[in-house]
């Protein structure tokens, strides 16, 4: 098994167990659409972004204008704007 795929079964991982079903149901369908599509860089800041607690995430899709130290790149903004 290469880097990538330890990479990507990280990500599935993390996506389905956080603990809120809300942000559970969101991560997973936004990782299993686009987990196959994305770079390594862009795989290493979903990675990243999935580090953050479920509530800033949880903002983040809302697009609430909180206190979010989320970064602003790729990744997050299609997440952001992502619709099942």
């Amino acid at each position: 098994m290469n880097n990538i795929d330890l990479l990507k079964k990280k990500i599935l991982y993390r996506s389905k167990y956080r603990g809120r079903k809300e942000v559970e149901l969101l991560l997973s369908n936004f990782v299993k659409k686009y987990i196959n599509v994305f770079s390594i860089d862009e795989l290493k800041q979903l990675h990243d972004l999935l580090n953050f607690d479920d509530d800033s995430l949880f903002k983040l899709y809302l697009n609430n204008k909180g206190e979010i130290k989320i970064p602003n790149n790729k990744v997050s903004d299609l997440l952001r704007n992502f619709k099942n």
